[in-house]
Protein backbone atom coordinates (compact mmCIF):
# COMPACT_ATOMS: atom_id res chain seq x y z
CA UNK A 1 0.00 0.00 0.00
CA UNK A 2 1.32 3.66 -0.94
CA UNK A 3 0.24 6.12 1.29
CA UNK A 4 -0.03 10.02 0.35
CA UNK A 5 0.74 12.34 1.97
CA UNK A 6 -1.19 15.85 3.28
CA UNK A 7 -0.02 18.76 3.41
CA UNK A 8 -0.23 18.89 7.31
CA UNK A 9 1.97 15.49 7.63
CA UNK A 10 4.06 16.94 4.56
CA UNK A 11 5.31 20.11 7.06
CA UNK A 12 5.76 17.44 10.15
CA UNK A 13 8.46 15.69 7.67
CA UNK A 14 9.77 18.78 6.61
CA UNK A 15 10.19 19.92 10.00
CA UNK A 16 11.99 16.39 11.09
CA UNK A 17 14.08 16.66 7.69
CA UNK A 18 15.41 20.44 9.12
CA UNK A 19 16.00 18.70 12.60
CA UNK A 20 17.91 15.59 10.52
CA UNK A 21 20.02 18.37 8.75
CA UNK A 22 21.00 20.30 11.54
CA UNK A 23 22.22 17.11 13.07
CA UNK A 24 23.96 16.27 10.28
CA UNK A 25 26.01 19.66 10.70
CA UNK A 26 26.82 19.28 14.46
CA UNK A 27 28.40 16.00 12.87
CA UNK A 28 29.90 17.56 9.92
CA UNK A 29 31.56 20.12 12.33
CA UNK A 30 33.58 17.12 14.60
CA UNK A 31 34.39 15.09 11.88
CA UNK A 32 38.41 14.93 11.84
CA UNK A 33 41.12 12.39 11.98
CA UNK A 34 41.06 11.47 15.32
CA UNK A 35 37.71 11.20 16.03
CA UNK A 36 35.90 7.80 16.78
CA UNK A 37 32.56 6.76 15.10
CA UNK A 38 31.11 6.28 18.06
CA UNK A 39 31.60 9.65 19.51
CA UNK A 40 30.06 11.17 16.08
CA UNK A 41 26.99 9.04 16.92
CA UNK A 42 26.60 10.81 20.32
CA UNK A 43 26.18 13.96 19.43
CA UNK A 44 23.86 13.00 16.50
CA UNK A 45 21.74 11.32 19.40
CA UNK A 46 22.14 14.14 21.78
CA UNK A 47 20.56 17.08 19.39
CA UNK A 48 18.16 14.99 18.17
CA UNK A 49 16.86 14.34 21.89
CA UNK A 50 17.62 17.97 22.50
CA UNK A 51 14.69 18.56 19.54
CA UNK A 52 12.50 16.24 21.17
CA UNK A 53 12.63 13.55 18.17
CA UNK A 54 14.36 9.84 18.46
CA UNK A 55 16.86 8.66 16.11
CA UNK A 56 14.91 6.54 13.24
CA UNK A 57 17.48 3.73 13.20
CA UNK A 58 18.00 3.37 17.32
CA UNK A 59 16.73 0.26 18.23
CA UNK A 60 15.38 -0.46 14.02
CA UNK A 61 13.92 -4.48 14.11
CA UNK A 62 15.14 -6.40 11.24
CA UNK A 63 13.73 -10.00 12.42
CA UNK A 64 14.43 -9.50 16.14
CA UNK A 65 17.98 -7.93 15.52
CA UNK A 66 17.84 -4.58 15.87
CA UNK A 67 20.24 -1.95 15.40
CA UNK A 68 22.36 -0.66 18.08
CA UNK A 69 22.83 3.07 17.82
CA UNK A 70 21.59 6.17 16.33
CA UNK A 71 23.55 7.11 13.00
CA UNK A 72 24.60 4.25 10.06
CA UNK A 73 28.36 5.41 10.05
CA UNK A 74 30.14 3.72 6.83
CA UNK A 75 33.35 4.26 6.71
CA UNK A 76 35.53 3.76 2.87
CA UNK A 77 34.38 0.71 1.15
CA UNK A 78 31.72 0.32 3.91
CA UNK A 79 28.73 1.32 1.71
CA UNK A 80 25.68 1.19 4.32
CA UNK A 81 24.71 -0.19 7.80
CA UNK A 82 28.14 0.25 9.37
CA UNK A 83 28.06 0.33 13.33
CA UNK A 84 29.35 3.21 14.87
CA UNK A 85 32.67 2.16 17.32
CA UNK A 86 35.98 2.96 18.48
CA UNK A 87 37.02 3.33 14.69
CA UNK A 88 39.25 6.58 14.57
CA UNK A 89 39.03 8.43 11.32
CA UNK A 90 42.23 8.55 9.85
CA UNK A 91 43.49 11.70 7.05
CA UNK A 92 42.04 10.43 3.36
CA UNK A 93 39.05 8.81 4.82
CA UNK A 94 35.41 9.27 3.65
CA UNK A 95 32.53 8.55 6.31
CA UNK A 96 28.84 8.49 5.18
CA UNK A 97 26.55 9.39 7.93
CA UNK A 98 22.73 8.19 7.29
CA UNK A 99 20.67 9.49 9.73
CA UNK A 100 16.75 9.84 10.39
CA UNK A 101 14.87 11.84 12.87
CA UNK A 102 11.60 10.54 14.55
CA UNK A 103 8.75 12.76 15.91
CA UNK A 104 5.22 13.76 15.75
CA UNK A 105 4.30 10.62 14.19
CA UNK A 106 6.73 10.54 11.17
CA UNK A 107 10.45 9.42 9.60
CA UNK A 108 12.42 12.14 7.52
CA UNK A 109 15.60 9.86 6.35
CA UNK A 110 19.32 11.55 4.86
CA UNK A 111 22.75 10.83 3.92
CA UNK A 112 26.05 12.50 3.28
CA UNK A 113 29.79 11.07 2.88
CA UNK A 114 31.99 13.34 3.97
CA UNK A 115 35.52 13.75 3.47
CA UNK A 116 38.14 13.50 6.00
CA UNK A 117 40.50 15.94 5.04
CA UNK A 118 42.25 15.84 1.98
CA UNK A 119 41.09 12.67 -0.07
CA UNK A 120 42.42 10.95 -3.08
CA UNK A 121 40.72 12.75 -6.67
CA UNK A 122 39.29 9.41 -8.14
CA UNK A 123 36.95 9.00 -4.33
CA UNK A 124 36.58 12.62 -4.69
CA UNK A 125 35.34 12.53 -8.14
CA UNK A 126 32.87 9.58 -6.77
CA UNK A 127 31.49 11.77 -4.09
CA UNK A 128 30.27 14.54 -7.02
CA UNK A 129 29.37 12.02 -9.02
CA UNK A 130 27.48 10.37 -6.92
CA UNK A 131 25.47 13.68 -5.12
CA UNK A 132 24.88 14.66 -8.92
CA UNK A 133 22.80 11.13 -9.29
CA UNK A 134 20.60 12.03 -6.09
CA UNK A 135 19.51 15.41 -8.13
CA UNK A 136 19.08 13.31 -11.27
CA UNK A 137 16.83 10.79 -9.71
CA UNK A 138 14.69 13.68 -8.09
CA UNK A 139 14.29 15.82 -11.19
CA UNK A 140 12.11 12.50 -12.28
CA UNK A 141 10.26 12.21 -9.39
CA UNK A 142 7.10 14.17 -10.60
CA UNK A 143 3.96 12.90 -11.17
CA UNK A 144 2.96 10.82 -14.41
CA UNK A 145 6.26 9.24 -13.96
CA UNK A 146 7.04 6.02 -12.70
CA UNK A 147 9.72 4.69 -10.15
CA UNK A 148 11.93 3.30 -12.89
CA UNK A 149 12.28 6.78 -14.16
CA UNK A 150 14.10 7.68 -10.71
CA UNK A 151 15.90 5.00 -10.72
CA UNK A 152 17.35 4.99 -14.52
CA UNK A 153 18.59 8.64 -14.11
CA UNK A 154 20.23 7.52 -11.25
CA UNK A 155 21.62 4.24 -12.82
CA UNK A 156 22.73 6.44 -16.13
CA UNK A 157 24.83 9.49 -14.43
CA UNK A 158 26.82 6.91 -12.57
CA UNK A 159 27.61 4.25 -15.13
CA UNK A 160 28.03 6.81 -17.70
CA UNK A 161 31.05 7.66 -15.32
CA UNK A 162 32.42 4.25 -15.18
CA UNK A 163 30.87 3.17 -11.68
CA UNK A 164 28.91 0.83 -9.99
CA UNK A 165 25.63 0.87 -9.17
CA UNK A 166 24.29 -1.72 -5.74
CA UNK A 167 21.65 -3.64 -6.66
CA UNK A 168 20.85 -5.28 -3.33
CA UNK A 169 20.03 -2.07 -1.51
CA UNK A 170 17.52 0.20 -2.60
CA UNK A 171 15.30 3.96 -1.52
CA UNK A 172 12.04 3.46 0.16
CA UNK A 173 8.34 5.27 0.71
CA UNK A 174 8.82 7.16 3.97
CA UNK A 175 5.68 8.30 6.26
CA UNK A 176 4.80 6.98 9.68
CA UNK A 177 7.17 3.77 9.04
CA UNK A 178 10.74 4.49 8.26
CA UNK A 179 10.42 1.98 5.40
CA UNK A 180 6.94 2.16 3.03
CA UNK A 181 6.39 1.14 -0.69
CA UNK A 182 7.37 1.40 -3.24
CA UNK A 183 11.13 0.30 -2.94
CA UNK A 184 12.99 3.00 -5.32
CA UNK A 185 15.95 1.12 -6.93
CA UNK A 186 19.02 2.73 -8.15
CA UNK A 187 18.56 0.89 -11.06
CA UNK A 188 16.11 0.59 -13.89
CA UNK A 189 14.05 1.35 -16.58
CA UNK A 190 12.17 4.09 -17.89
CA UNK A 191 8.51 3.60 -17.65
CA UNK A 192 8.60 0.65 -15.38
CA UNK A 193 7.41 0.54 -11.74
CA UNK A 194 4.64 2.04 -9.67
CA UNK A 195 3.15 5.57 -11.14
CA UNK A 196 4.41 8.35 -9.53
CA UNK A 197 1.39 10.90 -7.51
CA UNK A 198 1.10 14.22 -6.51
CA UNK A 199 1.54 13.30 -2.30
CA UNK A 200 4.08 10.41 -2.41
CA UNK A 201 7.23 10.66 -0.01
CA UNK A 202 9.93 8.79 -1.34
CA UNK A 203 13.72 8.45 -0.25
CA UNK A 204 15.60 8.34 -2.78
CA UNK A 205 19.69 7.71 -2.41
CA UNK A 206 22.16 6.70 -4.34
CA UNK A 207 24.37 3.99 -3.27
CA UNK A 208 27.13 4.10 -5.85
CA UNK A 209 30.90 2.18 -6.17
CA UNK A 210 34.69 3.17 -7.24
CA UNK A 211 35.19 -0.53 -8.52
CA UNK A 212 32.84 -3.38 -9.13
CA UNK A 213 28.73 -3.13 -7.43
CA UNK A 214 29.19 -6.18 -5.95
CA UNK A 215 28.48 -5.87 -1.94
CA UNK A 216 29.14 -8.40 1.28
CA UNK A 217 27.03 -8.76 4.26
CA UNK A 218 29.66 -8.73 7.43
CA UNK A 219 29.09 -11.02 10.28
CA UNK A 220 27.64 -8.38 12.24
CA UNK A 221 24.41 -8.91 10.01
CA UNK A 222 24.06 -5.14 9.66
CA UNK A 223 27.42 -3.93 7.59
CA UNK A 224 27.82 -3.91 3.91
CA UNK A 225 31.04 -3.37 2.07
CA UNK A 226 32.06 -3.84 -1.38
CA UNK A 227 33.05 -7.37 -2.57
CA UNK A 228 36.14 -5.74 -4.02
CA UNK A 229 37.29 -3.17 -0.71
CA UNK A 230 37.23 0.00 -3.12
CA UNK A 231 35.59 3.33 -1.56
CA UNK A 232 31.45 3.28 -1.81
CA UNK A 233 29.46 6.78 -1.70
CA UNK A 234 25.73 7.22 -0.42
CA UNK A 235 23.62 10.23 -0.74
CA UNK A 236 19.77 10.38 -0.12
CA UNK A 237 17.25 13.19 0.32
CA UNK A 238 13.57 12.48 1.47
CA UNK A 239 11.56 14.22 -1.25
CA UNK A 240 7.53 14.30 -1.99
CA UNK A 241 6.39 13.82 -5.58
CA UNK A 242 5.01 17.05 -7.35
CA UNK A 243 4.41 18.03 -11.09
CA UNK A 244 7.37 19.44 -12.12
CA UNK A 245 9.95 17.12 -10.47
CA UNK A 246 10.88 16.09 -6.81
CA UNK A 247 10.29 18.29 -3.59
CA UNK A 248 13.07 17.93 -0.94
CA UNK A 249 11.49 17.42 2.36
CA UNK A 250 15.19 16.97 3.77
CA UNK A 251 18.40 19.24 3.44
CA UNK A 252 21.85 19.70 2.83
CA UNK A 253 22.03 23.34 3.75
CA UNK A 254 23.77 23.20 7.30
CA UNK A 255 25.80 20.66 6.52
CA UNK A 256 27.18 22.80 3.36
CA UNK A 257 27.49 26.12 5.56
CA UNK A 258 29.89 23.79 7.63
CA UNK A 259 31.98 22.07 4.99
CA UNK A 260 32.70 25.39 3.15
CA UNK A 261 34.00 26.84 6.67
CA UNK A 262 35.85 24.20 6.89
CA UNK A 263 37.46 24.45 3.30
CA UNK A 264 36.27 20.47 3.13
CA UNK A 265 34.93 19.06 -0.23
CA UNK A 266 31.41 19.66 -0.50
CA UNK A 267 30.09 17.40 -3.46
Amino acid sequence: MIYLKSDEELEIIRNNGRILGKAQAEVAKAIAPGVTTKELDKIAYEYIKDQKGHPSFLGYDVGGLKFPASLCISVNDVVVHGIPSNRTLKEGDTVSIDCGVYKDGYHADSAYTYAVGEIAKDVADLLKRTYESLFKGIEQAKTGNRVGDISFAVQDHAEKHGYGVVRELVGHGVGKLLHESPEVPNFGKRGNGPKLQEGMVLAIEPMITLGRRSVVQENDQWTIRTEDRKAAAHFEHTIVVRKGAGEILTTFEYIEEVLAKKNLVVA
